[in-house]
């Protein structure tokens, strides 16, 4: 059978208080009652003091006798005297403990008092004696004579008020325990109902974070144990959110990687597969030369032929492996490169001034504006992206065209614009140029010499400066590429 705290606390209250109010009640009754037989010791001993004074003085006026005799001459009427005196019923006792006069109805004294043998022979030492007789005290004290104790008087002391008093301070003790017993428990109940309600507060949130519904603040707000349990409870509800969070990023991030190392195993494959069929192409040629040669080596022209297109293919085999090697180079590229305070214009006048005999070779015009800006970069690494992209606006331009370098700041990031007159990039082909060995035109390609990785080298160079590249759509015929780097 389940009990609540509430009502386990209230019982457990209701229980130490009747104890305490138990005890109390015993404490001051106890104390009560040894009061009042100390005030009543205290006013029966002064009795006792007037009835000798009264038996003295009743002893020297009178007729001189021996004490015995006069106690059994004198007794009965000495013990009406004192009663009326003293307002008590006394009792005269002889030396011999036989009783010589009672105030006590009519008839002889003897039969009208209860047994007090015992305490009446303690009391004929000379010592005073006193026991309970039904609703009375009877309390025996020596008497004394001219010379020595000449017998015991007895004083009968009603205890209906004392004991009417008792019983009125316990009842009281009883009335106003039970009254405040119950008042206690039902304060009680109610305060300990409100610690409950908080309890089971604690416990419902102690459930949704079981849940995984984690709480957003404490359930309970108390300045006592209960509000910094709340208090732990909210602060281990936030860590295990966090953890749980952190657990789960670590888990998207994982799974990214996993997802991110399938693709470039699959872009590893078809790597390889590209760079073997790209390798294969100029392979191919120089072996047909070769065979040619072999069969007709007396031919002049197809010496000269063979001599210059193995040349070509060679060159390309060459730069092929030199883009290969660039891009495998970018594995270990960040703990190679040296990033410096870069000016930009001056680079590119630098870069423009390489690449102007090239151009010109071709007839074509280079044309450079840029504005004063700075970037954070590699010098080796900013002269492989232009290079590479002012080769390829060389390679896929027309006769007589142009190529235009623009770097303007906007908004704290430098813009840098390559721009030609050349062919284009057709629409289908512009999200897979910065893809490796993919090239627009494989027969321009082939005759100029493209191996289709340099722009994958750019992108790749880019991004490690956490820069970005796009090619923007040209109002007029050619390309146009926008490299953006944060400026310094």
């Amino acid at each position: 059978m389940r009990f609540s705290i509430k009502l386990k606390f209230s019982l457990f209250l209701a229980l130490l208080l009747t104890l305490a109010l138990g005890v109390l009640s015993f404490l001051v009754l106890r104390g009560v009652e040894r009061n009042q037989i100390a005030q009543t010791e205290i006013y029966l001993a002064q009795h006792v003091k007037t009835v000798n004074l009264r038996v003295k003085q009743t002893y020297y006026t009178g007729t001189r006798l021996e004490p015995q005799a006069f106690l059994q001459q004198r007794g009965r009427t000495l013990a009406g005297e004192l009663a009326g005196f003293t307002g008590l019923d006394v009792t005269l006792y002889a030396a011999d403990g036989r009783a010589a006069g009672t105030s006590v109805g009519e008839g002889p004294a003897p039969e009208r008092t209860p047994d007090v043998s015992a305490a009446l022979a303690y009391a004929l030492e000379g010592k005073i004696a006193y026991q309970r007789a039904g609703g009375a005290l009877l309390y025996l004290a020596p008497l004394q004579g001219p010379d020595e104790q000449m017998g015991v008087v007895q004083l009968r002391y009603p205890l209906g008020r004392e004991q009417s008093f008792q019983r009125t301070l316990l009842n009281l003790f009883l009335t106003t325990g039970a009254a405040v017993l119950v008042l206690s428990c039902l304060l009680g109940y109610l305060y300990f109902n409100r610690a409950a309600a908080a309890i089971r507060r604690l416990k419902t949130a102690a459930e949704s974070i079981r849940r995984a519904e984690y709480i957003a603040a404490p359930p309970v707000k108390r300045r006592d144990e209960l509000g910094e349990l709340a208090e732990g409870i909210f602060y281990m509800s936030r860590e295990i959110e966090s953890s749980i969070a952190a657990k789960d990023e670590e888990q998207r991030k994982l799974q990214l990687a996993v997802n991110k190392l399938q693709a470039l195993e699959q872009q590893q494959k078809q790597y390889i597969g590209n760079i073997s069929h790209e390798f294969k192409t100029p392979l191919t040629s120089i072996k047909a030369y070769v065979d040619l040669l072999d069969m007709y080596d007396d031919d002049p022209e197809l010496l000269r032929d063979a001599k210059q297109n193995i040349a070509k293919e060679t060159e390309r085999l060459y730069q092929m492996v030199e883009k290969v090697l660039q891009l495998t180079a970018l594995e270990k590229y960040d703990f190679e490169s040296r990033a410096e305070l870069l000016e930009v214009p001056a680079a590119l006048r630098d870069v423009c001034g390489r690449m102007r005999g090239k151009a010109e070779r071709f007839g074509l015009t280079i044309t450079l504006e840029a504005e004063p800006s700075r970037i954070w970069m590699d010098p080796e690494s900013f002269m492989h992206i232009f290079i590479n992209l002012l080769d390829n606006a060389i390679k896929y331009n027309i006769p007589g065209g142009i190529i235009q370098l623009r770097c303007e700041t906007v908004e704290h990031e430098v813009r840098i614009t390559v721009a030609d007159s050349g062919i284009g990039v057709p629409a289908e082909a512009r999200e897979k140029i910065f893809e490796p060995f993919y090239t627009v035109n494989p027969d321009r390609s082939r005759q100029s010499g493209g191996t289709g990785l340099g722009l994958p080298l750019v992108r790749n160079l880019v991004e490690k400066h956490k820069g970005r590249i796009v090619l923007l759509d040209s109002a007029d015929q050619g390309a146009m590429f926008q490299l953006t780097f944060p400026a310094v």
